[in-house]
């Protein structure tokens, strides 16, 4: 009967281990992802393009990897059945990709939830959670205008993926629009 009762003993110490080793969450921003001495698009007054960086945006943050995050951004498809989503960039920004040049590989995120995310439009803003992974990867993406074929330089699969209001850190960039000079005042 003692072997029994070392046995529940152990199992018991295993359980204990393991719960007290369960990682938490870190709430991260997209400056986290990125070196300190990178600019960001928002500082820069015009919006990132990674080929005009010293690095091409390919320094990546490795005092992260494997850690449980958080980080809230813009949902952009690469895989979907309807509105289905089986994999998705997420992008600091609305429009990052298509509309507006591309961020550097540093502040994008591939990702892969764990249950496929019902989203009704791309750019739509989400919280993803789990095990971040540094990973140059490269994703061809659907766009109005053809395929384009995008690096990112981070992972995070069987994710938990959560609509959210706001994206605490957006970035705000100017829009070069052909039409500003409607909104030039006549002196």
């Amino acid at each position: 009967m003692s072997h029994f009762k070392s046995i529940l003993a152990l199992a018991a110490a295993l359980s204990l281990g393991a719960a007290g080793a369960s990682a938490e969450t870190m709430h991260i921003f997209w400056k986290d992802l990125r070196p300190a001495s990178q600019a960001i698009a928002e500082d820069a007054g015009l919006p990132m393009i990674a080929a005009r960086l010293p690095d091409h945006g390919e320094t990546l943050s490795q005092g992260l990897q494997d850690k449980t995050i958080k980080l809230a951004g813009y949902a952009l498809p690469v895989d979907r059945d309807g509105d289905l989503v089986y994999q998705f960039l997420l992008v600091p920004w609305t429009g990052a990709c298509s509309h507006m040049p591309t961020p550097p590989p540093n502040q994008i995120v591939l990702v892969t939830p764990a249950h496929p995310y019902k989203m009704s439009q791309a750019y739509q803003p989400v919280a993803v959670t789990g095990a971040l992974k540094p990973d140059m990867e490269k994703s061809q993406l659907f766009i109005l205008d053809g395929v384009s074929v995008i690096q990112s330089g981070y992972s995070v699969r069987k994710a938990e993926v959560v609509g959210v209001d706001t994206v605490p850190d957006t970035i705000t960039l100017p829009v070069n629009s052909p039409w500003s000079f409607l909104n030039k005042k006549k002196n």
